[in-house]
């Protein structure tokens, strides 16, 4: 037998949590194979024993823009598998690699490496395909974006760009820009998702995108419209519309410095753990110490200060995308937030995988599923992390 039995752990399930289970995964096609009370161990098993820690699907971050040192807009390959490394020391088992407002030259170069960097992959989180942030974007909620390179969506301008690569699987967009309704319409043609994002819009703009296929919400209330006065009238915004459109989804920080508790609590309770996906939006410093990095290429990127664990422009007037793990995002949610552990692990797994209609091959514990997983104690520390039923990180701490 060629398998790996997990025992002694406290399944993590979409609806509760679960003891007395042995998870039993087949390490040839990398599946989940059983979930029973007891499985017979057999000649050639691998038997991991939990030690009573939590074990739940896999983390799956749908936005993040690298980590360890890394941006994905390096160009390189190092960049995607370096930071795909650390990310997986913190519990993620797939990814969707971001990218940031750049010439149309250094993003199909970004398409390139990325291929190359998939089918390399071998001891890091999964790399799913691409999501790009920009340039399609508000100039009044650019935030950390290089405002140089906004424009607006034209089908000269984003049909080579579509055409160029086949892993575009989300694009974010200020929908109220001349053009957006009819870019959302071709990328719901071409099964991409369209998210709201460093919008200005007011709330009826919102509603009339959704028509046209932006039914997500990119790091919501970050570089977002709220209730504005126009003309002496109160107007709605695109956060108003998150929680209004009752089919959409949202993505939050949650690393307890872009959204405090109070907002944390409000998302949820509105929204509820199935609309929601936690997302790090970390850039090259997660998994670093405070100091000075770049955000974007190192060639074309620009400065940002990490203090205290929060990314910062230089003159600390907006964040510059975090510097969170997954891990990070759980912790927050279940102690600051109070949200039950089931949730955050759900926001963090499950929810992320509907979102990106990946569902039916990760994001919870099934026979026939990826048997990509993590291993965490209390405090959400991650002892192991698996992917494809191969342990690529252990941690020396004891559950």
């Amino acid at each position: 037998m060629d398998r790996l039995i997990i025992k002694g752990a406290k399944l993590i399930f979409e609806k509760g949590i679960c003891e007395g289970l042995d998870l039993v995964c087949d390490k040839v096609s990398g599946k989940i194979v059983q979930i029973c009370p007891v499985a017979q161990v057999q000649e050639g098993d691998e038997v991991l024993d939990a030690g009573g820690a939590y074990l739940s699907a896999g983390f799956i971050d749908i936005h993040l823009h690298g980590g360890g040192g890394h941006d994905f807009m390096d160009g390189t390959q190092d960049a995607f598998l370096g930071a795909a490394r650390i990310h997986a020391t913190h519990g993620t088992t797939a990814m969707v690699p971001t990218t940031l407002t750049c010439t149309d030259e250094e993003l199909l170069r970004t398409f390139e490496v990325f291929r190359k960097a998939k089918a390399n992959n071998a001891d890091g989180a999964r790399l799913l395909g691409l999501h790009l942030e920009g340039p399609y974007f508000s100039p009044a909620q650019s935030g950390a974006q290089d405002p140089s390179y906004l424009k607006k969506p034209a089908p000269e301008s984003y049909l080579p760009i579509l055409d160029a690569s086949q892993d575009i699987l989300r694009w974010s967009v200020a929908p109220e820009l001349e053009g957006a309704l009819e870019f959302g319409d071709e990328l719901a043609k071409r099964g991409i998702l369209a998210s709201v994002a460093h919008t200005d819009a007011v709330y009826e703009q919102v509603v009339e995108a959704s028509r046209h296929g932006y039914s997500h919400f990119t790091h919501l209330y970050c570089a977002m419209s709220s209730v504005t006065r126009r003309n002496a009238f109160r107007r709605a915004g695109a956060v108003e519309a998150a929680y209004l459109l009752d089919d959409t989804t949202v993505e939050i920080i949650a690393d307890g410095v872009h959204l405090p508790a109070p907002l944390l609590q409000f998302v949820y309770r509105f929204k509820g753990p199935d609309k929601i996906a936690l997302c790090t939006d970390s850039m090259r410093a997660a998994g670093m110490p405070d100091g000075q990095y770049l955000l974007g290429s190192l060639e074309k990127g620009q400065m940002v200060i990490v203090e205290d664990g929060v990314a910062k422009l230089p003159d600390r007037s907006a964040f510059a995308g975090s510097v969170a793990t997954a891990d990070r995002l759980v912790r927050t949610m279940v102690s600051m937030a109070g949200v039950p552990l089931e949730d955050a692990v759900k926001m963090m797994t499950l929810t992320p995988a509907r979102i990106m209609h990946l569902d039916s091959q990760m994001g919870s514990l099934e026979a026939g599923k990826n048997a990509d997983l993590v291993i965490f104690d209390k405090d959400i520390n991650v002892l192991y992390t698996i992917i494809a039923a191969k342990t690529i990180y252990q941690s020396n701490r004891q559950a």
